[in-house]
């Protein structure tokens, strides 16, 4: 069983659980002050995509996790992590420097979470090592990384199942982003119902060619 709570920006907490002895909160991406209420997990591991101040305040989060902030994999409390090398913009990093795409494995379900990206496809390369993903979190917001259509062609590369769209325009964001629904327009879709949160199993993830996507409240 894996639940995914959105706090805003990048920034969530995806708990896995198969029973006390192999349960982790996982943490990524935790905001400062950027005009919404600070990020209040727990984490038993803790990534960070980049140094960014929307992106990595460390302080904001409870317990004494595993910290990881870069590429190269990692195995913690049974769960497999890799992390992977990538831009924050379209110029090599020229712009606003490098990025990490992490992935997740655990529950036999494989998150992945984009960070900041800001490149318009993903090489061949980072999508070897991102392989087959069952739950993608990319971000749509424009100016700082992808935009809508910047979206929509990276998760045709990456061909995930569940798409959970993030950093994008929301009450109280001092950032000027896109709103989600320009999104969800290049996707197709008129309107999805936000949710508080994602509670999943392996055994209900959609089969590859019925893709959903997941709006999430913060």
């Amino acid at each position: 069983m894996a639940k995914i709570t959105w706090a805003g920006q990048a920034c969530f907490q995806i708990s896995v659980s198969s029973g006390k002895e192999n349960s982790a909160n996982i943490v990524i991406d935790p905001f400062g002050d950027i005009g919404l209420k600070e990020p209040k997990f727990e984490a038993d591991i803790l990534l960070i995509t980049h140094g960014h101040s929307d992106h990595n305040n460390i302080k904001a989060i409870k317990g004494n996790p595993f910290l990881i902030e870069g590429p190269g994999e990692y195995e913690v409390k049974g769960f497999f992590i890799q992390g992977i090398n990538s831009f924050h913009d379209d110029a090599n990093g020229k712009e606003r420097g490098k990025n990490t795409i992490y992935t997740i494995e655990a529950e036999d379900i494989k998150f992945c979470h984009l960070g900041d990206l800001g490149q318009k496809q993903l090489t061949d390369d980072q999508l070897e090592k991102i392989g087959n993903v069952d739950i993608l979190m990319i971000p749509v917001g424009g100016t700082y990384n992808i935009d809508s259509s910047g979206a929509q062609r990276i998760i045709g590369q990456i061909e995930p199942k569940i798409v959970i769209p993030m950093h994008y325009k929301i009450p109280g964001l001092k950032y000027d982003l896109d709103d989600v629904s320009k999104f969800l327009k290049a996707m197709g879709k008129n309107s999805i119902e936000p949710q508080d949160k994602l509670t999943i199993k392996a055994s209900a993830l959609p089969k590859e060619r019925d893709m959903e996507i997941m709006v999430l409240k913060p």
